[in-house]
């Protein structure tokens, strides 16, 4: 038993000799209380790298910019957008002439550049936020030149690109915003690929989450010209509508009979005269028409 004592406090005084505290014999033990606190945990980084943002507009500014916000006072501009909406907005919900496909896709484009699509998207998806019964997601889907995020006062961020790189995820890149019912999906980080990230799987299977995750929702694409990138005409081919914006005296018939021709396939297309002269007010607004497949109609 001696020799056993005698191993022990050999022991003990070979451990103060390395620097640990060993209390002496006798010596109370600490309280909890008193004990050493445990090591911090840190919490492991988030996977996609990004954190949801709510974002501000500045509404004084895009009203001095002729850009549709909530509490502005009628217009002239708001009414028509409201006479545009309405057919979109009822094909969107399924109540058209006919079942349409991701009818809540609307993608806004034009033959050429400088035609004011840009400008279309997003007063249109103001006008939709201003809906009772539906909310709306604006994409820039202008990876080559985006603008929305430009127009709009917002700096730039990841967004549409990201998400088919698969280096974020929806909630880290979807910009809520302090208009009721507007959500923002920006263009996104640039890449080299971008035509083959919209025309991959990852891209058709967002767009089906998307056009189907909620219902309610209708998602309005800013979308590149339709004679000048290949984007524009990948894009098309998921969409349930089209929204072609032709500038009024600008554009040549030929550039949108050639743009028409890219789209075929897409069942509804809506033609929207940007600029065009108006004999009551004396001033600009716009003109529409649209039709089912091949058939135009004039509205």
């Amino acid at each position: 038993m001696s020799s056993l004592i005698e191993q022990a406090a050999q022991r003990l005084e070979q451990l103060r000799q390395a620097g640990i505290d060993v209390p002496a014999a006798g010596a109370p033990v600490p309280a909890a209380s008193e004990a050493a606190p445990p090591p911090p945990v840190v919490a492991a980084p988030a996977t996609h790298g990004f954190s949801s943002r709510h974002v501000d507009l500045d509404c004084a500014a895009l009203e001095a910019a002729c850009i549709l916000t909530p509490n502005a006072p009628r217009s002239h501009m708001a009414d028509q957008y409201r006479v545009i909406k309405r057919p979109l907005i009822k094909n969107a919900m399924g109540k058209g002439a006919s079942k349409l496909n991701h009818a809540n896709l609307i993608m806004v484009t034009s033959a050429l550049a400088g035609e004011g699509k840009s400008f279309t998207s997003i007063n249109l998806a103001m006008s939709i936020a201003a809906e009772l019964d539906n909310t709306v997601m604006l994409v820039d889907a202008d990876v080559a030149r985006p603008s929305v995020l430009r127009v709009l006062g917002l700096p730039p961020g990841p967004g549409l690109l990201d998400l088919l790189e698969q280096t974020a995820d929806m909630s880290g890149v979807l910009l809520r915003t302090n208009v009721d019912k507007l959500t923002i999906l920006p263009s996104g980080t640039p890449h080299p690929r971008a035509t083959e990230l919209l025309a991959s799987d990852a891209m058709s299977q967002l767009l089906d989450d998307m056009a189907r995750r909620y219902p309610d929702r209708i998602i309005i694409f800013d979308s590149p010209p339709l004679l000048l990138t290949t984007e524009s005409r990948v894009l098309a081919s998921h969409m349930g509508q089209i929204v072609v914006v032709v500038h009024a005296d600008k554009t040549k018939q030929s550039d949108v009979q050639n743009a028409l021709a890219t789209i075929e396939s897409c069942p509804v297309k809506m033609m929207l005269l940007n600029q065009a002269r108006t004999d009551t007010t004396g001033g600009y607004g716009y003109g529409y028409g649209y039709g089912y497949g091949h058939e135009k109609q004039d509205a």
